[in-house]
């Protein structure tokens, strides 16, 4: 593609990255999704972005189906265009959004995968043998508590917490909104357990609730690594990530609840589409309920005879 072509991405990326402030896995996976754009226009010799067509933009994602990409793969894909064109479209540097109104193939949802009530109590109640699983604990118990997502977590700081009220203000949610959630007795617990040797780690000046032993801020992966070890120390037969500890924290309360509204306010989704998936979840534990309890739900076996 031409020269200018290249230098509108690289703005467009720009934009994200220093006025709208997206997190550094979004920018990565949005310059992923238009370097991989431009190779089809580089094959297909389309020079810049104004010789689009919307039957280019369905060819390319067609091809990228046929390599295997799942639909919400190709979902982020689109999305990633669509936002480029639009940009493209305010600068009128384009005079159309050729991507719009194109949908990806559809896929099966998938349910996601979560703990139940035993399961957690088991997971939050083992025996932390030093320091940095006491730390650990406390960050389980924070995400079970308050539906937290990974990275929430490692943003979290000090001074977001008021633990005397079981509150928190999480700053940096998806899309850069904040919400205040409660914080429950047990995570508060945890937590102050956690803060009397925080000291001992966190050099000097670092603001953030959770540390690692080198003294900074607990990177994401670190967190995930320190899951699976206590998934293994405790011989838990399922793989567990602290995504499952959100969908289980979510899928609980509705069960107990059966407000969904609410469920959508602590998990800060902006659309309520996105919580209804608990609702099948719920559907599936109130359906083995009736098949384990109604006398006319299970089925005879074959041969039997009613007596």
């Amino acid at each position: 593609m031409q020269i200018d072509a290249e230098q509108q991405v690289t703005d467009f990326l720009d934009v994200l990255r220093f006025q709208q402030r997206v997190s550094p896995h979004t920018l990565a996976n949005y310059s992923r999704d238009l370097g991989q754009l431009k190779r089809y226009c580089d094959v297909h010799g389309i020079p810049c972005w104004d010789a689009l067509i919307p039957r280019h933009v369905r060819d390319h994602i067609a091809s990228r189906h046929i390599e295997g990409l799942s639909s919400r793969s190709l979902q982020r894909e689109l999305s990633a265009i669509r936002s480029f064109l639009n940009f493209l479209v305010k600068r009128r540097q384009v005079p159309d959004n050729v991507a719009r109104g194109i949908r990806p193939p559809k896929s099966p949802r998938k349910l996601p995968a979560l703990l139940d009530a035993d399961q957690m109590t088991g997971l939050l109640e083992g025996e932390q043998d030093d320091e940095l699983e006491i730390r650990d604990v406390a960050m389980w118990e924070l995400f079970y508590s308050s539906g937290l997502r990974l990275s929430e977590l490692v943003s979290l700081e000090i001074q977001d917490l008021d633990l005397n009220a079981g509150s928190m203000l999480v700053r940096h949610g998806k899309g850069q909104k904040s919400r205040i959630l409660p914080v429950g007795q047990c995570a508060c617990q945890a937590i102050e357990r956690w803060l009397v040797l925080r000291s001992r780690y966190a050099h000097a000046g670092e603001k953030a609730l959770f540390v690692s032993k080198r003294g900074n801020r607990i990177a994401g992966r670190t967190v995930q690594l320190r899951l699976e070890r206590w998934q293994r120390k405790l011989g838990l037969p399922e793989h567990v990530h602290p995504h499952m500890l959100r969908h289980s924290f979510a899928s609980h309360i509705l069960e107990s609840s059966g407000d969904l509204r609410a469920v959508q306010e602590l998990l800060g989704h902006a659309n309520l589409s996105t919580t209804q998936i608990y609702t099948h979840l719920d559907f599936q534990h109130l359906a083995a309920v009736y098949d384990q309890s109604h006398p006319r739900a299970k089925r005879r076996r074959p041969g039997s005879s009613v007596t």
